[in-house]
């Protein structure tokens, strides 16, 4: 591929504007480790919201939205769709609660919900599991992904694409801290997004693919088309849709969409002004995340199949690439290289965007769990500011390098996903019910991480794995594997709750005085703290679960209607498309209603 004087302009300029902004906020960030991590928790809803979207707007989504269309089709999709409840259960449940803990990090969460050695153990635990272990895993797929870009569209041998594109990005994270990863993640975003829907709009009008409406009736695309599973086809149905809608949005951990709130989602929320601050930024983040920012990447996908019908013609269109790399996920690196001059590099320069929107902020949260839940809490109590800071920023560039060398290693986005994808499965539901049933204890989360990951790595590398649920040998179908780590991972953390003791009365009240979370699973530990405390008075205004659950339904309906109503606009199917933007509307107004109910509760 040729990059002309303009596109080369157009992307060092982009470099500079990202330098610059990390610069101008790196003597701020060095002030205090809040302004680090949290910039102070001044942050507004809009900022922080877009943030969130630029986040998860990474080099490796839209290469794994394309692997899924090319073999699943658009309703493939689903595997992740399905976590929409789980962002609205944070808006509307979560969110508010996060804030109001002033937590620094999630795992603080640890130190006020649990005491005693096992809660001391499951922070440092999961810091280094998810901060250092899975983080580094994570990054290493969006490596990957850009690993496979540069490949294909600049001839770039991997490890010139993982020190060129990581230079820039560990400086400037190092530097900027929490505030300059936010506002680059602003800037970054327009760039992403602009660049994303130019591509769709010139691919679709290739002339191989001869606009959007013989795209549409295309031989190879029609049977890709539906947004839902075919309800004929039981495999699909019940991978697709009845698994996920049933068992996958509750109950597994992942990164960006964990029940009950968690990682640099809960940062986020953690950084904002207030807690009506924290509700308006996720819910934001929702509605551009399901609704609206997928459809470019599904066109480009789509187009995709028509002139890259299978592996074999991408790889006689790119015969460097080596068979390692190789898979359906490179198909939209290889559509992106039809480009003309001048938007080739408005693209690159969005696709660089994204990566390191989404590398800077995995760095700034994994350092952030070394720095609090780790060092501090764990090495050095006593660590100044300066000292922490100084750790922030170390720890960030080793992050970077480790995740830079594993992802030389790495094959495809979507399969790195799905084992993500079971090595949480089972765990979800504590996250959601450790704010609301007081005798989730410490020792419930240890045993579910240990029994949910020790089943993975048996059933994705021993022998046992094939034998249960292979898809042409095993004994049960392979679409029950999911559900049977969910199943046993659940009943052992249940048993293991009501084996060992509930956490000691002070931790417990304390928690709830702090808190007061809504439902009868505290009525027990309310007693006691009025018991304890004659001043202490229930606030009744923050018993508001069920205007909660009522805005997580009603929210879920508007997205989809949303995200429905956009296809269907795009297909050209006009009575569906106009059904479905009423239904968004009704929703989006009874939502509104239902919202000013929580807002005044929480005020």
């Amino acid at each position: 591929m040729k990059l002309n004087f303009l596109d080369f302009s157009l992307i060092i300029s982009f470099f500079l504007i990202i330098l610059i902004v990390g610069l101008w906020f790196s003597k701020k960030s060095s002030k205090s480790s809040l302004e680090f991590f949290l910039s102070g928790r001044t942050m507004p809803w809009w900022l922080l919201g877009v943030s969130m979207v630029a986040t998860t707007f990474s080099t490796d989504t839209p290469n794994l939205v394309t692997n899924i269309v090319r073999v699943n089709g658009v309703s493939g999709n689903w595997i992740w769709w399905i976590f929409l409840l789980t962002g609205m259960l944070t808006v509307f449940i979560y969110a508010k609660l996060w804030r109001k803990s002033n937590v620094k990090t999630d795992l603080e969460f640890y130190k006020l919900r649990y005491g005693g050695k096992p809660g001391s153990f499951l922070r440092k635990f999961r810091a280094i599991y998810l901060g250092i272990v899975f983080n580094i895993i994570t990054m290493s797929a969006v490596t990957l992904a850009a690993i496979k870009i540069g490949n294909v569209m600049l001839g770039l041998a991997p490890w010139q694409t993982v020190v060129g594109s990581g230079i820039i990005t560990v400086i400037f994270s190092a530097l900027g801290g929490f505030k300059g990863v936010i506002f680059t993640d602003f800037i970054l975003f327009f760039i992403a997004m602009g660049g994303a829907i130019s591509a769709a709009y010139y691919l679709v009008n290739l002339p191989e693919v001869g606009g959007l409406e013989n795209l549409l009736a295309n031989v190879n695309v029609v049977d890709k088309l539906s947004i839902l599973p075919n309800f004929n086809d039981k495999q699909s149905l019940i991978t697709l849709l009845i698994i996920p809608l049933a068992v996958q949005w509750w109950s597994s951990w992942y990164p960006g969409a964990e029940p009950g709130g968690g990682g640099y989602i809960a940062q986020r929320m953690l950084a904002a002004k207030d807690e009506n601050h924290a509700i308006a930024a996720t819910f934001f983040f929702n509605i551009m995340h399901y609704a609206l920012r997928p459809w470019p990447w599904i066109i480009i996908a789509l187009a995709s199949i028509v002139v890259f019908p299978d592996l074999q013609s991408i790889k006689e269109a790119f015969p460097d690439i080596s068979d390692s790399k190789l898979g359906h996920d490179i198909a939209y690196s290889a559509m992106l290289t039809k480009l003309p001059n001048g938007l080739l590099g408005i693209v690159l320069a969005s696709l660089v965007a994204a990566y390191m929107s989404t590398i800077s902020t995995q760095l700034n949260w994994g350092s952030s769990y070394i720095v609090f839940d780790l060092y501090k809490e764990q090495i050095n109590p006593q660590a100044s500011e300066k000292r922490l800071v100084a750790v922030g920023r170390f720890s960030t560039v080793v992050l970077m390098v480790l995740s830079a060398l594993l992802a030389l290693f790495l094959h495809s986005a979507l399969q790195l996903f799905e084992i993500l994808l079971v090595f949480g499965a089972g765990t979800g539901l504590i996250f959601i019910l450790r704010w609301f049933w007081w005798r989730i204890n410490a020792w419930s989360e240890i045993s579910a991480m240990f029994a949910s990951g020790i089943l993975t790595i048996i059933l994705k590398i021993t022998p046992l794995g094939v034998y249960l649920f292979s898809v042409e040998h095993g004994i049960f179908e392979s679409y029950l594997e999911y559900p049977f780590v969910v199943i046993t991972t659940t009943i052992i953390w249940l048993v293991v709750t009501f084996l060992t003791p509930p956490e000691n009365k002070e931790t417990l009240i304390g928690f709830y005085k702090l808190i007061q979370p809504d439902g009868k699973g505290w009525t027990k530990i309310a007693r006691k703290a009025v018991e304890q405390d004659s001043n202490f008075n229930i606030n009744e205004q923050n018993q508001n679960i069920k205007f909660g659950i009522s805005a997580m339904l009603l929210g879920t309906v508007l997205v989809y209607t949303s995200m429905f109503a956009t296809g269907f606009w795009i297909y050209g199917e006009y009575i569906k498309a106009i059904i479905l933007t009423i239904l968004m509307i009704i929703s989006g107004l009874l939502l509104l209603r239902t919202w000013k109910k929580i807002r005044y509760n929480i005020l």
